[in-house]
Parts: structure tokens; sequence; C-alpha cells
């Protein structure tokens, strides 16, 4: 073989191989954005705070599992999973606990939530979740919109647990049909303290001082919210269980890195 035949034909082979790399390369699924190091574990800080995270599970106002949630993890930010554990450790001392049902959400989970909302014909789970509120109006009276604070990692959803903490009984037939504004006895069971409703009830009387809610349900609620204010969250008036720590490490971020443990993996505890 001549010089310059020997020189074409390996030239030929090298760009055949960087054809075939970058073809492989465009193919291959892109990594997966992880959490900035502010981002730790809620069990890293505190591994008394209970977790029953809902959008891993079937049974959320979706009625599926939400895109974006891996493994049943808690995902804060440091300064706010470092607050959760300063309230914790004032409520074991009254002989409860917090358990969060949601934290960090990436925004694929909310762009999940949007569709689902756009989605008039899906009312799987109108019945418990929602039965007074049509499903036309979740934008219009804000129990859906297309950003959630919950995506800049600060935010979570909260209730309290009476200690010895006992697992929720198994739901009977027919509870998922129950409104979640139901006696408790009735309701989807929960091992939670009584609230007057169960979580991510889209009705009025889930706003934090409605005023028909009273007496045990609404002295749960006041040692919730006294217990969180007292470290620097911030109640949304219109949800017993919402809360952000403030001021936050990421105000104007959405991030979307999914909830696993990966996400995470090497943060320092």
């Amino acid at each position: 073989m001549s010089t310059r035949l020997a020189v074409t034909v390996t030239a030929a082979a090298t760009a055949l191989a960087m054809a075939g790399s970058v073809t492989s390369a465009a193919g291959a699924p892109p990594p997966e954005p992880k959490a900035p190091r502010a981002f730790v574990a809620l069990s890293s800080v505190d591994p008394t705070i209970l977790q029953e995270m809902r959008y891993l599970r079937p049974h959320n106002f979706v009625g599926e599992p939400v895109d974006g949630y891996r493994q049943p993890v808690c995902i804060l930010t440091r300064p706010a999973a470092e607050a959760l554990h300063r309230a914790q450790a004032g409520l074991l001392r009254q002989g409860y606990s917090l358990k969060v049902y949601d934290c960090y959400r990436p925004q694929r989970a909310v762009d999940h939530f949007v569709r689902w909302a756009k989605d008039l014909g899906d009312e799987r789970r109108k019945a418990e979740f929602y039965p007074r509120v049509e499903k036309s109006r979740l934008f219009e009276d804000g129990y859906i919109a297309e950003k959630s604070g919950h995506s800049r990692g600060s935010t979570m959803d909260v209730t309290l647990v009476r200690l010895p903490a006992l697992p929720a009984p198994r739901p009977r037939p027919g509870q998922e049909s129950v409104p979640c504004y139901a006696p408790r006895a009735e309701r989807y069971p929960d091992n939670s303290v009584d609230m007057g409703t169960g979580f991510d009830c889209f009705d009025t009387l889930s706003h934090t001082d409605d005023p028909r809610v009273q007496g045990v349900q609404r002295a749960n609620r006041d040692l919730l919210r006294s217990a969180l204010t007292a470290q620097g969250f911030v109640n949304l008036p219109e949800e017993w269980w919402h809360f952000t720590h403030k001021p936050e490490l990421f105000p104007d971020t959405y991030f979307d890195f999914p909830v696993a443990h990966r996400s995470i993996a090497g943060r320092r505890p």
C-alpha cells in the first residue's frame, strides 16, 4: 500500500470512528441534573422527622405517581432543614413530631400538575380532593400554578403526629371517595393529628384561619404554625400545611433535579 493510500484509509477510519462516537453520544439520554451543594436530605439533619412523600405514590390528587419523584426522600436547602430540626426539638418535648408530605419539588412535577389540571376529563380523584371545586377553576382559584415555591427548595408541606407515632390504618373500601373535609374517622386514614381537612384538600376549609375550624382542630393548626414561625417559617394562608423558610437561598430559581438520593450524593451530614 502506498503512503498516500495508507494516510487516506487512516483518515477515513478516524472519521468513521468519530461519527460513530457522535451518534452514540447523541442517542444517549442526557445526564440528570444534580442539586446545588446547598441542598441536603432532611434525614441527614434530623432523622426523627417523619416522612410520607405523597407524590411518589398514587394516593394524591392526580391519582398516579408524579413525574420527578424517584425515591421517598425529603430534600431541602440546608437552612430550611436546620430550621425544621429546631422546631422538631421543641415539639418532641411536647409529645409531637413533625411529618413532611412534600419538600423540594422538581419543575417537571409542577408541569405534570399543570397537564393534569388542563385535562378536564380526568376527575378520578375529585370526590376526595376537590369535591366542591370545578376542575376548570383550579388555575383561577390558585390551587394549581405553572411555578411552585417548592421548586426553590425552602418550602415544605408538613403536619403533626402525636407520639408515639402509630402507622396509619389501612384504608377501607370507598374511603378514596370520601371528601377530604369529612370527619377524620371517615376520610382517608392518616396518622397525623386532626387538622380539620386532609392534606392537599382543595377547599376553603384548608385556609389556616378559616373560622369554621375550631376546638382541637384549631389548636392543632395553631401549634404547628407557632412552632414553625418561631424558626423563621412563613405559612401560606390558603393551606395549613404549607410553609416556607425565609429568607430563601434561591428566591428566583426553579430547579428540576429529580427527588432521589443521587441528586444529593456526597453531601456532608
